[in-house]
């Protein structure tokens, strides 16, 4: 879709787990809810209330089994991924709902659940920088980039990195005027009080803190990936045989 072309009505559906990172899609759903003519899901399997991370409390709108064809599939993370990479389920909603997305998005570690569909295999994207040798893993080529647009996948870094993904989704979808004029209404001017918010800038010491505290968390994460990738493999190989044989 572009800026020409006429729009009825955009429906984007924000897929919701327990666990999420609230931020990861509070921030994009800012710029979404004041895109023209958009319509937005707060997905999940149940309509049961979500708790993120930190404990907030969310309420889905609309189940996976009752859910639209989606014009935007976009896929938060947190920790709950963990759970989620491994679910037959929820992957099979996320694969079929990108069977007609006009695009398919992710901020943070929704990477992470895209490419444990099968759906990031061939593209750029990123996400977290803990995670972005997981997501190689995957059998995905990674960028360490706020914001990754690679044909009809746009993906997002980590968690704050959100609204700068919305804002780039909002100017593929209508052009940089409206992104511009939805970034002035939300007065997204960053001027972090630190330089630190990246490995790159951050202090040697700060950097080495932060990446004690999660090591075991991403050893366990490591570990579901390397079965995800084992899994995807022998999808991939059954495929093939199923092919020569047709």
């Amino acid at each position: 879709m572009t800026v020409n072309e006429q729009v009825s009505s955009l429906s984007i559906g924000i897929v919701l787990f327990p666990n999420v990172t609230q931020l990861d899609f509070t921030g994009p759903y800012e710029v979404f809810a004041k895109l023209p003519n958009a319509q937005l899901y707060l997905l999940a399997q149940t309509l049961e209330p979500i708790q993120s991370d930190c404990g907030l409390t969310f309420l889905p709108d609309t189940t996976f089994a009752q859910a639209p064809a989606l014009d935007v599939l976009f896929v938060p993370g947190g920790p709950g991924i963990n759970a989620k990479m491994e679910d037959p389920k929820f992957l099979d909603f996320l694969k079929t709902q990108a069977k007609q997305a006009r695009y398919i998005t992710s901020v943070c570690t929704g990477s992470l659940l895209l490419a444990a569909a099968g759906l990031l295999q061939g593209y750029r994207a990123t996400t977290h920088w803990r995670s972005l040798d997981l997501l190689e893993m995957l059998g995905v080529e990674t960028v360490s980039e706020r914001v990754v647009i690679d044909r009809n996948r746009i993906t997002g870094g980590g968690v704050t990195a959100g609204i700068d993904f919305g804002l780039a989704l909002a100017a593929e979808l209508f052009g940089e005027a409206i992104a511009q004029a939805i970034q002035l209404g939300i007065e997204y001017n960053p001027q972090p009080p630190f330089n630190s918010g990246s490995p790159q800038t951050a202090p040697a010491a700060v950097l080495t803190q932060v990446t004690a505290a999660s090591q075991n968390v991403q050893e366990i994460r490591r570990q579901i990936v390397q079965r995800v990738v084992t899994q995807l493999q022998t999808a991939n190989i059954s495929k093939a045989v199923e092919n020569l044989a047709s």
